[in-house]
């Protein structure tokens, strides 16, 4: 698809990939300093390595800026890739860790109102910028910005899993309900950076956009 796209199209679309890791990186700094502020307060391990999520996504999105200020992005982008996928697996061996102590009793997650509230909004965030995000990546062809949109698709799992394991222990004092969901998404993570590393990046909204493509060929018949 990358071929056929005009030169004037490809520079709207190298700008739209560094708006979005812009967005990206801000929203991720603030989501970091307000898990780990959360998850100190509350002796959450669950908030905190939420946190070191937001710092990972920071990396993975920085790395897709620094591929786009270069002359030549398409040259870097084998790199890119592995980055993005080196941080998937940093991310799957940190949770695994922090889950597995959790589970064995020596952390306890505490009430968070602050962590469910950041949760909450990745869970609102997060979805339509990756869709955003990988949009364009098809377009432009970019593996590499199919892959950090990935990245930010890992961010609503984690968001979800650490909602619900919040939510569960406010409620019915389930301390244990977020370190396995967290486990859940340690495997994830690592299905996701297999796939970045071998260069298999089908997109999670292909069925949806399948469905358009019949409605246009539909419509066309």
């Amino acid at each position: 698809m990358s071929a056929a796209l005009t030169a004037e199209r490809r520079a709207t679309l190298h700008r739209r990939v560094r708006g979005i890791v812009a967005f990206t990186i801000t929203y991720n700094v603030i989501e970091a300093v307000v898990a780990i502020t959360a998850g100190s307060l509350a002796s959450s391990a669950a908030l905190i390595g939420f946190g070191l999520d937001s710092v990972i996504e920071v990396a993975s999105a920085a790395a897709v800026a620094w591929q786009f200020t270069r002359a030549d992005p398409e040259r870097w982008e084998k790199t890119t890739v592995k980055a993005i996928a080196i941080a998937f697996f940093a991310l799957a061996a940190y949770v695994s860790i922090d889950a597995v102590l959790n589970l064995a009793g020596v952390g306890e997650v505490d009430h968070s109102p602050l962590g469910i509230g950041i949760a909450t909004a990745s869970l609102l965030i997060m979805p339509a910028l990756a869709w955003f995000e990988i949009r364009t990546g098809r377009e432009l062809g970019s593996r590499s910005v199919q892959a950090d949109a990935k990245q930010l698709l890992l961010c609503c799992y984690l968001s979800g899993a650490v909602l619900v394991g919040l939510l569960a222990n406010t409620l019915f004092g389930w301390g244990w309900a977020d370190s396995v969901a967290a486990l859940v998404v340690a495997v994830l993570a690592v299905r996701e950076g297999l796939e970045a590393w071998g260069g298999e990046l089908e997109s999670p909204f292909e069925v949806l956009e399948g469905l358009d493509e019949d409605d246009v060929a539909q419509h066309a018949d």
